[in-house]
This record gives structure tokens, sequence and C-alpha cells, in this order.
């Protein structure tokens, strides 16, 4: 039997594992073992299994994840989510859809700062959806519009994706995390008219908020000081090459604890959370990385990557359709496969494809990011729908999915433009030395 049959059996075999609930890092780490073992010998997929493991959990480059993640946990435990949101409320939510408008702001500007998308939703969800709520917003709008803003969590940096994203493809991380920006702001844009023209065709579904004074928006801004702060620290600092994304993500950390040290509001309870839930978080990225770190190895002596690359240069197609060809498959699979995991699965065999066709790899991360976003708010699977469902348990889930509706076709609006103005992607890291 071939090798190539065989790690066709294994990717069949992974499917029907993940239809079957089984927790996707362990059926990765299974399959990569037997398909390994299978096709070299199983003493070197037990060596295999224990190098990588100890490869993964020992890796001086990723313990960048827990430091953004901690960072992120810090700010919604100090409840600089709230904040934000109090700021843009004041400022536009007396405008029909005001008030969902000011939730995608607040989830632009907390994602800056967090890098979890499953974190920004259930945080603004929080946040958000009890003032939608008393001034009679639909559901639909106001669930629809914190799961999609919630999704911009994975591609305005830093994103634990982008991370996992440079890692495997040996890239810049600290220009990963630049070339998300004009694209994440792009989104957000992209959601805001989203909701004006929704409101525009239908008044009632998002009414008008109440007009704060001049007085209170002005303290308001008060709100937007320790995010343009760490921002500043985070973004600033990788930009002008003064520290690495792990250094980034220390400082990030140690600033925002100080910060809420500083505002005295973060207890001790808080704290705590913060740290159980970087932990568990933590963990369940590198338990993922592990597994598909073996079932990718798995996939080379498979020689699967390589046969498709080498196919999809016989049939002659242009470039673009084979991308386009590449971003429909992870359209497809972001609708049954966690983002994180999905990434770790086709990047070993879409990225030697994308590279031989002439495409910047810092792009590619970009337009995978995004299509993989749409994943998160997408049936079956549909993560930030849940988050968001578990918050407003008086919503039925199938009104927050057809709410979500009208923010996937900005999702792919925004997709479909960086193909033909990939510097919307690339002009920031340019700049970089």
């Amino acid at each position: 039997m071939s090798s190539t049959l065989i790690g066709l059996m294994g990717i069949t075999a992974l499917f029907v594992l993940i239809f079957s609930r089984m927790p996707i890092a362990f059926i990765m780490l299974l399959v990569g073992f037997v398909g390994f073992g299978w096709i070299v010998s199983f003493d070197a997929a037990l060596n295999l299994m224990a190098r990588d493991l100890f490869s993964v959990f020992s890796a001086y480059n990723l313990t960048v994840i827990p430091l953004f993640v901690l960072m992120g946990q810090v700010a919604f435990h100090a409840g600089i989510s709230s904040r934000l949101f109090d700021a843009a409320y004041k400022f536009i939510g007396h405008i029909p859809g005001g008030l969902a408008v000011a939730a995608i702001g607040a989830c632009a500007a907390f994602a800056a700062i967090c890098g979890s998308t499953n974190a920004t939703a259930a945080t603004m969800a929080s946040a958000t959806l009890p003032e939608m709520k008393r001034f009679n917003y639909q559901p639909g709008l106001a669930t629809g519009a914190v799961a999609a803003g919630g999704s911009l969590g994975i591609l305005i940096p830093p994103s634990v994706i982008f991370i996992v994203y440079g890692i495997l493809t040996e890239q810049s991380i600290g220009k990963l995390f630049v070339a998300g920006i004009l694209p994440g702001l792009l989104l957000t844009i992209l959601f805001i008219i989203t909701i004006i023209i929704w409101t525009r065709f239908k008044p009632d579904i998002g009414p008008k908020g109440e007009r704060a004074p001049f007085k209170e928006k002005i303290i308001s801004l008060s709100g937007l000081i320790e995010t343009l702060i760490l921002f500043a620290l985070v973004m600033g600092g990788l930009f002008a090459g003064l520290f690495t994304p792990t250094e980034a993500g220390s400082i990030g950390a140690f600033g925002t604890i100080v910060l809420a040290l500083i505002r005295r509001n973060l207890s001790w309870r808080g704290f705590a959370a913060a740290l159980f839930e970087t932990t568990r978080i933590t963990s369940m990225v590198l338990v993922i990385v592990a597994g598909a770190t073996v079932f990718s190895h798995f996939l080379a002596v498979s020689r699967i990557p390589f046969d498709i690359a080498n196919w999809i240069a016989e049939l002659h197609l242009p470039a673009v359709a084979v991308i386009c060809l590449i971003i429909l498959i992870y359209l497809i699979g972001g609708c049954f496969i966690d983002a994180l995991a999905l990434i770790m699965l086709t990047v070993p065999i879409f990225y030697p494809v994308v590279v031989k066709l002439g495409y910047d790899p810092l792009w590619f991360g970009v337009v995978i990011v995004l299509v993989t976003q749409i994943g998160v708010i997408t049936p079956p699977v549909g993560a930030n729908v849940y988050v968001v469902s578990g918050v407003a348990r008086d919503v039925p889930l199938e009104v927050i999915f057809r709410g979500v509706f009208p923010f996937l076709i900005a999702m792919i609006i925004g997709t479909l433009l960086l193909l033909p103005f990939p510097q919307v992607a690339l002009w920031l890291p340019s700049l970089i030395r």
C-alpha cells in the first residue's frame, strides 16, 4: 500500500473521528501516531510522539501564547471592556443602531489587547447585551453584532492564531501582528456599514439610545486610556523593533496588571480567575499544537502536501483560481472544525502550494485568518454564537444565527477585497526593517 493512500485513509479517519465528538487534539495525535507508525515503523512513531510532545511543551516561542492570553484575561476582569463600550455608547449611542455600532467598536478595541475570539465575544456580550435589551434592540441584531464583533479577536493583533501560523510557517510573528491591523480595521468598518444599512431599511430593529451630554462624552474618553497605552506599548514596540513578540507579551501582561492595580479595580478573586482561564486556554492550545505537530509529520511522510502541490501545478489553473479554491475549502472546513485546529491541519498542506504560486506568506496568513474567522459564526460549530447564546439565554440559537448572516456577507467582501489589494495586509509590514 502506497504512503499516499495511507495518508488519505488517515485524513478520512480524522474526519470520521471529528464527528464522533472526540477532542480534536487527541484525534490528530492518534491518527498521526498510527499513520506514521504504519508508513515508517511503530518504534519510530513512539520516538516521534515523545520528541514532538517534548518540543512543543518546552518551546520558548510558544510562551508568547499564555502571556497574551493573560493580558486579555486581566483586562476583562479589570473591567476595561465595560469602559470601552461606555465610551463608544456615549458618542454614537443616540443614532439608529448606535448601540450595535458601539458594540463593534468596543469589540475591535478589546481585541487589540485580548487575542481570543471567544473571550472577546463573551466579554462584550456581558457588557453590551443588557444595554441593547434596555433600548429594545431586536435580539438578532444585538446578538449577531456581538458574535461577529467578537470574531475580530483573532484578526486584530495580538492574535493566538497568528502566533501559531507564524510558528508553523517560520514567519515573523511581529510582522503577522502588524499585517492584521489594517484588515482588522477594514472589517470593523464593513461591520459598521452593515449595521447602518440594516437599520436604515428596518429602523425599529435598532432604536436610538439616549444622547449623552458633551461633558459625559469627554469624561468617558478616560475609558480608552488603558487600551491605547497597552496597544501603543505592545504594537509600537514591535513595530519599532524594540522587543520580540514574547517580550511584547510579557510587557503587555505586566502593563495590564499595573494599570488594573493603579485603578484599583482588580480583585484577588478576579486575578485568580484570570490565572485559571489563562492556564486552561493555554493548555488547550498547546495540546492542539502538539497533536497537530505529530499529524503534520505523518502528512509529510505520506507526501500528500507535495502530491497536492504537484497536482495543482499540473492543472495549469490561474493562481487566483487556486487561491479561491483554497479559500472555499477553508470556508467549508470552518463550518465543522475549530479555527485553530483547522489552521493546524491545513497549513502544512496548502502553504507549500501558496509559496510555489508566488504569493506572500504574510498575506496568505491574513487571508486564512479572515476565512477561518467566518467559521466561528457559522453553523454547526459557530463557537462565538454558542458563547453569546450562553450569555443571552433568552434568545433562541436560530435567532442568533440569523442575526450574524449580514455580517457573514461583510466578512466575505472583506476577504475578496484582499485578493486584488494585497497591500492592505502588506503595507505596514513593509515598513518594518
